[in-house]
């Protein structure tokens, strides 16, 4: 297996955890912030979706699929805005309406970044993309660093949402 299939693997791994853990949540379970603090699942999901399409819009110099869906899912942060530092009222102020737009929205960046991961090759895998690190982060690097933040962030989706039926 060469490191595209890997990657494109890994990649449709996260696109299939993420359907079904958004499929057929309530407002309850959306919204639910353990301990009254803590992210709620909508947020979770949303962050994923959001810090997939920004990084892999910034490897790839498309845009991001969050130009089209901001409105569509009634929010207006704007592109840079990953939920990264938060605040307890920011996060409250993610509200989900329908989790199916967040469905749909992750499959539009799931999309594109298969899109991208088509042209990636062994050159593009070792272009340097920061620097400020030693050694210096490369675009193959940046991706397994995508997937690993995705696959962590899930999982506390899974374990929030288990945390209501427990």
């Amino acid at each position: 297996m060469d490191a595209r299939a890997l990657l494109t693997d890994g990649f449709g791994r996260i696109s299939e955890l993420y359907a079904d853990l958004a499929d057929g949540l309530d407002d309850q379970t959306l919204h639910h912030r353990p301990g009254g603090t803590g992210n709620s699942v909508g947020w979770l999901l949303w962050h994923v979706a959001r810090g997939q399409d920004h990084q892999v819009a910034g490897l790839s110099g498309e845009p991001q699929a969050w130009e089209r869906w901001q409105s569509r899912l009634g929010m207006s942060q704007g592109l840079d805005d990953i939920g990264y530092g938060h605040t307890s009222a920011q996060v409250d102020a993610v509200r989900i309406a329908d989790p199916a737009l967040l469905i749909d929205y992750h499959r539009d960046v799931a999309a594109a970044t298969n899109a991208y991961l088509v042209r990636v090759d062994e050159d593009e895998l070792d272009r340097v993309v920061d620097r400020h690190w030693d050694p210096p982060v490369t675009v193959g690097v940046r991706l397994v660093s995508i997937q690993g933040d995705c696959l962590q962030h899930l999982g506390q989706v899974a374990y929030v949402r288990g945390l209501p039926a427990a």
